[in-house]
């Protein structure tokens, strides 16, 4: 039976970075084009994903767990940040009946 480092190791790591970078792309994209709050907030989480896949696979190319170890933190502070983050998109939304950033320039002094 294949363990999972024998699986990523059978595929090669350009792969792993080419797929991360499409991911990533797409993630700054999304931040960069959308206008709603919604869409933004999953594009961050995106590119976070991203970087932990490319984390994963160095980690498991070079055999060391470290890399584990922060993919683990890294979703630990996505956890926080979707709880905050939604807070605060409903927050807004409660206020502005949008989630359109355009929007947020209303809520200055």
């Amino acid at each position: 039976m294949e363990t999972v480092t024998q699986t990523i190791q059978g595929v090669p790591l350009n792969h792993y970075i080419l797929l991360s970078a499409i991911i990533f792309s797409i993630g700054v994209m999304g931040v960069l084009i959308r206008r709603n709050a919604i869409v933004i907030f999953m594009s961050v989480e995106l590119m976070l994903n991203a970087v932990n896949l490319l984390l994963t696979a160095f980690s498991a190319y070079w055999g060391d767990a470290s890399g584990q170890v922060f993919v683990f933190f890294i979703m630990a502070l996505a956890a926080a940040e979707v709880a905050v983050g939604l807070a605060i998109i409903v927050m807004i939304y409660r206020n502005t009946n949008s989630t359109d950033v355009n929007v947020l320039n209303r809520l200055k002094w």
